[in-house]
């Protein structure tokens, strides 16, 4: 039988992030659900998102970004899972200096979403897009981002425990500023920052189809 994978995208990002993927197998795109309430736990979410992923399926669960985050979570919940971390993280202790503030004092509450859209030299480079071409995607998915749904995902994956336990397969660019301390933990360091999975979308391509052999 093919292998079966599901991406979830990044924090309000879309299938556009994996158009350059080319996997030998089922693709499905986990779309993002709107949160129930603005405080919905992270686990009661991801249990809404894996309706989408039947109980005894072996597949492969691939997150990227917070996506990741949301992996792991649905991975819990089916054992018959792998799961794939790209540009991800398993716990706070790989949250950069100024994610582990914003844990322990709740500063990301006082910095307006829709902030990023509007600096887009900095989210070029915090991000990482090398050209044109993947400048002008990032900057259209963050100007489509719900705000309401980016300020829960990000007070959600701030305060987030990790799951330290949980084997997972990760994907890491070399030089992600965002996460930077995820490329140590990863089994495939790729040179790129956290947009490998548009940079690196060849190799990336290779090494899923490669472990689903």
């Amino acid at each position: 039988m093919p292998p079966v994978f599901y991406l979830i995208p990044g924090l309000g990002a879309d299938e556009r992030v994996f158009q350059f993927l080319r996997l030998h197998g089922e693709v499905h795109v986990l779309q993002w659900l709107p949160p129930q309430t603005p405080r919905e736990p992270l686990p009661h979410y991801a249990a809404r998102l894996a309706v989408a992923v039947p109980g005894g399926q072996p597949c492969w669960l691939v997150g990227v970004s917070f996506g990741g985050v949301l992996a792991q979570e649905v991975g819990a919940l089916r054992p018959q899972a792998r799961v794939v971390l790209i540009s991800s993280f398993t716990g706070p202790q790989e949250l950069p200096w100024l994610g582990r503030l914003a844990r322990a004092t709740g500063l990301h509450h006082l910095v307006p979403p829709q902030l990023l859209p509007r600096l887009p030299q900095v989210a070029q480079w915090l991000f990482g897009a090398r050209n044109g071409g993947e400048y002008r995607l990032l900057r259209q998915i963050l100007l489509d981002t719900d705000v309401a749904f980016t300020r829960w995902a990000i007070a959600q994956l701030v305060q987030w425990p990790g799951r330290l336990g949980q084997p997972v397969v990760r994907i890491h660019g070399t030089a992600d500023r965002l996460l930077p301390a995820g490329a140590a933990h990863s089994q495939y360091r790729l040179p790129g920052g956290h947009l490998i999975i548009i940079s690196q979308a060849r190799e990336i391509s290779r090494i899923l189809n490669e472990l689903a052999t």
